[in-house]
Parts: structure tokens; C-alpha cells; sequence
């Protein structure tokens, strides 16, 4: 027998709990319970469970002791970190989906259903409002999760049931795909941040160079965090490319070493950093440090909305500006297909718009002291970094 209840919270919105209670011989052999935020939810809810609950060894199966999605995350961050330091975004918006109502359902109840509804509660008041390209996100992280509880760890999860919710989204309207951004660095934004880096290095030259970090990232197009794993085993001399280690990708993100063209520019800046005994990183700097200066130098400067990502849309937008084709423009960057890279490429005209740029040869002389910290980064073992 299922049962639906109504309750009003504090802040005016109605949650629904749909309960299902199951009697054999006059005694309770089976119960569970779940809340939602519309009916609808609840009553497809609670058809489908009876419906399930009515096979045989359905009952023995739902009595067993489940897993928290909770618990899920935290494993699948305790055992992901292990090969490498996941992004503080992913982590923060698993932590954040664990401490939700959802992380408290058990593996066995994560449906499709399930899924579309918190969706829906992240994008109304009650779950913070956010975007519908705000709950894709959280959709996206939780579902590498997901995908690997079922064969890594015997977890009850639907296979499906990621695909499906995303599916019903789509079918209600919402777009879930992040906008693509389309910022770019004006050269008179650099200026003024590269001018701001140069009085830093006049006054502690052992603090990061960022002159060098940020003009071999536009360059290079290289990400953050791979410039900061380039090592000088990593170049090939004849070749002109480096090694990228561990390339971002969907389908592979570890082991995914790639053979990158360095253009001239960014191939003198690379030239330019010192070898240190010992030192097996070309730029030895934490990316977290390196991001945590970019935004106190925009903030300082008051120059807005600029991501250090994006120095690398500028770059291969840069390329193309040069009339380079695509196969050309993707041995710098890496992509490996014409859709990623489209979403890299704002085209502001024709030309190499740095053609001339004074502060080429100023980033390329520019002096390098490695500080303790760089050198304390450079000690640390490979696999800690």
C-alpha cells in the first residue's frame, strides 16, 4: 500500500513523501520512503516501485543494506585522488551533492526520475536557483561517479539512469550544456597585467615569473595545469614540440600523453626558463598558486571576467587569425577533432595581431630566480603534485 504526503516548509515551497509499506501474512515485511519536490515525481515514483516490488525476490533484493550516494562519493573521491588531485570545482560539487537530500538515497534508488527531480529542485529557489547549465554540471560530475559504481564496486546503480534523466531535460526544455565563453584578452588588458607581473618581479624576482607563464600560455595554448607538468626530458629538440602529459580529455584523462608543436613564440619563452640541478619541471610553480595570482591580478586591476583559460582561446584563435588550417592549428593544441576545437576559435579578423608586440622580447629576457617555494614544488614527488 503507497501513501503521498504533502508538507509545507518554512520557506513556503511543498515537498512530497511517497511512502510504500508492503504486508505478508499480516506482517510488514517490506518499507522505504522517499521525498520529492512535485507529486508527479512521486506518483511515477511510486507506480514504478510497485511495479518492480512485485517480482519475485524483488522484496529480499530491496531489503538488502544499500549505500548512500554519500558514501559513493566519498569513495570515488578517496580512490580517484589516489592517481591524481581532482579539480576543486568537480570536488566541491560532489561534496555539495553529498550533503544534499540526494546523498542520503541509497545506490538502488537513484533512477532517472530521482535524477530529473534534482535537477529541477538545484534550478528552483529551494536548491539555490542556479542556471540549468549550473545543475548540467552537477549532472556531469555526479555521473562519473556513477559510471563506475555499478562495475568498480558491486553498487546497485541503473546504468541508465544518467543518460535518461539527461534525455527528459532535454525534453522539458532545458539546455544543460555550459555556455561557451567567448572572452578574450585585449592587448591593452595584457599590458596592464604584464606590467603589473614586471613591477612584481622588479621587487622579488623569486616569486612566480609570471611574464613567462602567461606568454608561453598564449602561445603554447597549453593549459594551466599542463604547463606546470612540461618537463625538459618532455621537449624534442628537432621536432620543436613537447610532450603533454595527461591531456585533458573525455574519454581519458590520465596517461594521455600528446606530442604538441610549439610555435616560435612560445617555443624562445620555454627556451628562456633555467635549467635548475635536480629540476625536472620547466615551469616549477604550483598551478594553484599560479591561478590564485591571476585573480588577485585582474581583481587589483579591475579588469573583469578574464580566466586564465582564457590565454588559450586566445592562442588558437590566434592561429587561425594566421590562416593556419585545422590540422595545424590542432598539433599545437592538441584537439583532437574539428567540434573541439570550434568551441576555442572567436575570430576578431585576419592577421597575428601580436605581429610586433613589444612585450615578446620582454617576457623572453625576463630574469628567473627560483624561490623556496618553487624549489620546495620541485622536491615534492611527482605523484603528489
Amino acid at each position: 500500500m503507497a501513501t503521498i504526503r504533502a508538507r509545507k516548509l518554512a520557506d513556503g515551497s511543498v515537498t512530497y513523501t511517497a511512502q510504500i509499506r508492503i504486508k505478508r501474512g499480516g506482517v510488514q515485511v517490506y518499507q522505504e520512503s522517499q521525498t520529492f519536490a512535485r507529486k508527479q515525481a512521486a506518483q511515477a515514483w511510486v507506480r514504478r516501485r510497485e511495479t518492480e516490488l512485485d517480482q519475485p525476490g524483488a522484496i529480499e533484493r530491496a531489503n538488502r543494506k544499500g549505500v548512500t550516494l554519500k558514501e559513493m562519493i566519498e569513495r570515488y573521491l578517496d580512490e580517484m585522488e589516489k592517481a591524481r588531485p581532482l579539480g576543486k570545482t568537480k570536488r566541491a560539487t560532489l561534496l555539495a551533492i553529498a550533503d544534499s537530500y540526494l546523498g542520503q538515497l541509497a545506490d538502488s534508488e537513484i533512477t532517472s526520475q530521482v535524477l530529473v527531480d534534482y535537477a529541477l529542485w538545484r534550478m528552483g529557489r529551494e536548491g539555490g536557483g542556479v542556471q540549468p547549465q549550473t545543475a548540467g554540471n552537477d549532472l556531469a560530475h555526479l555521473g562519473a561517479v556513477l559510471s563506475i559504481a555499478r562495475p568498480a564496486w558491486g553498487y546497485e546503480v541503473d546504468q541508465h539512469a544518467m543518460a535518461d534523466a539527461r534525455k527528459v531535460l532535454k525534453k522539458l526544455g532545458y539546455n544543460m550544456k555550459s555556455r561557451e565563453r567567448d572572452r578574450r584578452p585585449a592587448l591593452a588588458e595584457l599590458h596592464k597585467i604584464l606590467t603589473y607581473y614586471q613591477e612584481m618581479q622588479d621587487r622579488r624576482r623569486s616569486v612566480i615569473n609570471m611574464l613567462k607563464v602567461v606568454g608561453f600560455a598564449i602561445f603554447s595554448t597549453r593549459r594551466l595545469d599542463e604547463i606546470t607538468r612540461i618537463r625538459w626530458s618532455d621537449l624534442d629538440e628537432t621536432g620543436q614540440r613537447v610532450l603533454v602529459r595527461d591531456m585533458k580529455n573525455p574519454g581519458q584523462k590520465i596517461g594521455n600523453d600528446v606530442w604538441c608543436y610549439l610555435p616560435n613564440e612560445a617555443w624562445s619563452i620555454l627556451k628562456s626558463m633555467p635549467r635548475v640541478e635536480g629540476g625536472e619541471e620547466i615551469f616549477p610553480y604550483s598551478p594553484g598558486s599560479i591561478s590564485t595570482s591571476w585573480a588577485k591580478a585582474c581583481a587589483f586591476l579591475a579588469i573583469e571576467d578574464l580566466h586564465f583559460h582564457d590565454l588559450r582561446h586566445d592562442g588558437v584563435s590566434r592561429l587561425f587569425e594566421m590562416d593556419w588550417d585545422i590540422p595545424r592549428v590542432a598539433s599545437v593544441s592538441g584537439h583532437r577533432d574539428w567540434n573541439s576545437l570550434r568551441r576555442y576559435t572567436h575570430l576578431r579578423g585576419r592577421g597575428d595581431h601580436y605581429a610586433g608586440w613589444p612585450w615578446l622580447e620582454k617576457i623572453e629576457q625576463a630574469p628567473v630566480q627560483l624561490g623556496a617555494a618553487s624549489m620546495k614544488w620541485l622536491s615534492r614527488p611527482s605523484g603528489s603534485r
